[in-house]
């Protein structure tokens, strides 16, 4: 790709980078959560940003760029609470539970996200692949899981066959469930998933599920 010299800026004071790219950033995520990929527009993103197009396209190179660049500060957010989650000290079926509602937490926190993941599987992952931060990476939470797991099952608590994917999945299918069909659900089923009456109520029995489901006995016969 040509590469994109800095644009002037005679007369205005100097941006402090960071904080630019992180303004577009913002606007981006919104852009691309609200239009998709093929959707969104550049010339928009820049026009919100009061900014250019040849300005992004300095800090990131085109729209795909971009896009990436939303998914990995995206992801970032949610693997830095796994880098900092501080449950080993509970007993498994706690830290498990806890484990449950941070996720349960950090989806409603973040539907941007949501919205995102959505838009990148109908593009068959292909900026995560490309991407040296996301691409072949697991979540830093899979290790304090596996652990958790390893104690809980040489306790006796834990005794299904469950690794810490197959976790992973379950709690995430249910968190990002509730999130994205939220609009569907209702309209189907007149019962909206992220009311805030009922949110309690949902992060227990995810709790309940997931707990459940460790601690199932194996079918005989």
């Amino acid at each position: 790709m040509t590469s994109v010299e800095e644009p002037p800026r005679p007369g205005s004071p100097a941006r402090d980078a960071a904080r630019t790219r992180a303004e577009i950033l913002d606007v981006a995520t919104r852009e691309f959560a609200r239009a998709g990929y093929d959707g969104a527009r550049v010339d928009e993103i820049a026009a919100l940003t009061r900014t250019t197009k040849r300005m992004i396209y300095y800090y990131f190179g085109g729209k795909e760029q971009l896009f990436t660049a939303v998914l990995e500060r995206a992801y970032g957010v949610v693997r830095e609470v796994g880098r900092q989650l501080d449950v080993e000290h509970l007993h498994p079926t706690a830290a498990i539970r806890r484990l449950a509602e941070l996720a349960f937490d950090q989806y409603e926190r973040h539907p941007d996200l949501v919205r995102l993941v959505s838009i990148e599987n109908i593009h068959g992952a292909e900026h995560i692949a490309a991407s040296r931060k996301l691409g072949g990476t697991a979540s830093p939470a899979l290790e304090v899981i596996g652990r958790i797991l390893a104690a809980g099952r040489a306790e006796g608590v834990f005794t299904a066959d469950v690794d810490a994917v197959d976790l992973h999945a379950v709690i995430s299918s249910f968190c990002f469930f509730r999130v994205a069909n939220r609009q569907t659900f209702r309209t189907l089923f007149g019962r909206d998933l992220v009311a805030p009456a009922r949110r309690e109520h949902y992060r227990t029995m995810l709790g309940d599920l997931v707990i459940a489901y460790l601690t199932a006995e194996a079918p005989t016969g």
